[in-house]
């Protein structure tokens, strides 16, 4: 449980970095990648066996992450025009 909730911090600062990337670009594509090896090291330093229950967990806490970050992002842009 602690771990889905790292992974969802995580990523907000990645998906806000994405927001402000152009689709598809290097940027964006290192913005979506680079939190998986965090994870991922971070899961078998605490030991973590990956369960299936577990890995939908981890995968919604990583868009649900993504998906804040992105949202301030166009916020902070619609409010500073």
């Amino acid at each position: 449980m602690y771990l889905a909730i790292f992974i969802f911090f995580l990523n907000i600062p990645f998906g806000y970095w994405r927001e402000n990337t152009k689709k598809f670009s290097k940027n964006w594509f290192l913005a979506v990648h680079l939190p998986v090896p965090l994870i991922i090291i971070t899961r078998l330093l605490l030991g973590i066996k990956l369960t299936l229950p577990l890995f939908a967990l981890f995968v919604c806490s990583f868009f649900a992450g993504q998906s804040l970050g992105a949202y301030i992002s166009k916020k902070r842009r619609d409010t500073n025009c």
